[in-house]
């Protein structure tokens, strides 16, 4: 790979370990420390991937105009003022004003990191997205696992540990990333996109795909809200709910060779990907839904890993190779717009259906809502088609 992606990798891990601090420990926090109730703390989550929907639509518009490395060091800095903040203030109702700035700043970063790795490695395909989705999972193999020792020493100081992995991160964005090269059309414009779409193929078929991708993480979103208190209600200690998430990113990487084969045969069936790995995530909700210890999350979590592995790096692939030139930014913005509003409705849906129903119906009503994904991913070019009639 060029010594530019191992720049963005690095980033994206540090990026991603920051932000793993707290991510798993928000509903945790609202719920057991600051007496919220489920559905609040989901509304409050809403709120968050709100915010992150804006500021993954800016953020895209924001590389298409300006380049990757000054959208990034916009959402940089807003993260480190909300995070310095929250440092000192981490109360009720200030916790909600804080939470609502990262998830803006945070949006902000993603699309680009993303469009930067499709710009400066164009012939890396899958590879290029994969690579930047492995040092996510990185992130969140050490993240968690980290927080959740700070956690049983003091929770408070999860805040403080992310303001520092965020100062890292500004220093490896300022010394490194000036430097890169990104070619893209700077004259771009999300408006000028909206404009034309009725022409535009490739963006119906974008817009089709994702609503699957959402849906999908509406249900994924659960393992860091509803079900995270419902393992604490089991008797499974904080730490051990937190290894989980060590669990997830180690074997992401730890699978990489197994996996290999399978993805070279389905390296331009797209769609075969994204079915295979959904059906793998029903399988795992499933385990979910009747699990009552501890090595039965494991294997929920291992069977999730595995689906992770088609999904999530097959998304922003496509949307690479459906973007128009000049319209990368915008196209990733799309596809971390969607999974943001999944994360966003995710927790207070869920939280809702556990207090009406409990944990285990809530987590089956879900699931069946990845049937709809899969439906998406078989039609999701049928645009393309019509267009080549």
């Amino acid at each position: 790979m060029p010594k530019a992606v191992w720049l963005l990798i690095f980033g994206m891990f540090i990026n991603t370990m920051g932000n793993s601090f707290l991510w798993p420990l928000h509903t945790i926090y609202m719920h057991d420390y600051l007496g919220q109730s489920l559905s609040m703390a989901g509304f409050v989550l809403m709120i968050n991937a709100g915010t992150g929907v804006i500021g993954n639509l800016l953020g895209g518009y924001l590389f298409d105009r300006i380049g990757g490395y000054k959208s990034i060091m916009l959402g940089i800095i807003l993260s480190l003022i909300a995070l310095g903040l929250l440092t000192i203030w981490h109360g009720w109702p200030e916790y909600i004003w804080f939470v609502a700035i990262l998830g803006f700043s945070g949006g902000i970063i993603f699309p680009s990191m993303y469009a930067m790795v499709g710009s400066v490695w164009p012939e890396g395909g899958r590879k290029a997205f994969n690579a930047i989705y492995l040092a996510q999972n990185v992130g969140v193999a050490i993240g968690p696992a980290i927080a959740g020792i700070v956690a049983d020493n003091n929770i408070n100081h999860i805040f403080m540990a992310n303001l520092l992995t965020y100062v890292l991160f500004l220093a490896i964005v300022w010394f490194f990333y000036r430097k890169l090269v990104v070619t893209t059309n700077r004259h771009s414009s999300v408006l000028n996109e909206q404009r034309s779409i009725k022409h535009k193929a490739p963006f119906y078929a974008m817009i089709i795909v994702t609503i699957g991708y959402m849906l999908t993480w509406i249900v994924y979103v659960q393992w860091t809200s509803t079900i995270s208190t419902h393992v604490l209600d089991l008797g499974i200690s904080l730490k051990q709910y937190s290894l989980l998430w060590t669990i997830n990113g180690a074997l992401i990487i730890a699978a990489q060779p197994l996996i290999k084969p399978i993805i070279s045969r389905l390296e331009h069936k797209i769609k075969a990907q994204l079915i295979i790995g959904i059906v793998i995530f029903m399988g795992s909700f499933v385990v979910v839904a009747f699990a009552e210890s501890y090595a039965m999350f494991i294997t929920a979590m291992v069977i999730l890993t595995i689906g992770e592995l088609f999904v999530w790096p097959a998304v922003p692939t496509l949307a690479n190779k459906l973007a128009p030139k000049g319209r990368e930014g915008f196209y990733q913005g799309i596809v971390n717009s969607m999974a943001t509003i999944g994360r966003m409705i995710g927790p207070f849906i869920g939280g809702l259906l556990v207090e009406a129903y409990g944990t285990p119906i809530m987590i089956l009503i879900l699931t069946s809502f990845m049937v709809f994904a899969i439906v998406t991913s078989l039609l999701y070019d049928l645009p393309l088609k019509k267009r080549t009639v």
